[in-house]
């Protein structure tokens, strides 16, 4: 299984952890590795998540992973990072494509 990264997820990745760095850049090294840790789960349990409440799409799954949301697109070959939120923002649909 191949797992993908959308340019958007990894400017959502990118924007998450200036945030942090801005307290404590060390923090933030340590929660990017976490996050990919996480998500490299996928290359081996890619149905693992959950289907979003927000689509009826069956392709669409997300893993929640301490406050973010991860949300990624499961094909037959190939697992797909769409984006990667706050679970207390609203997600706008148009991420999902």
């Amino acid at each position: 299984m191949t797992l993908v990264w959308s340019p958007l997820a990894m400017d959502r990745v990118s924007e998450i952890a200036a945030y942090i760095a801005a307290d404590n850049p060390s923090e933030a090294e340590a929660w990017i590795r976490k996050l990919f840790a996480r998500v490299d789960q996928l290359e081996r349990f890619p149905k693992s998540g959950r289907h979003p409440p927000e689509t009826r799409r069956k392709e669409i799954r997300e893993i929640v992973w301490g406050n973010y949301r991860i949300l990624y697109r499961c094909d037959p070959d190939q697992v797909s990072i769409l984006t990667v939120r706050h679970a207390k923002q609203i997600l706008p649909i148009d991420e999902l494509r």
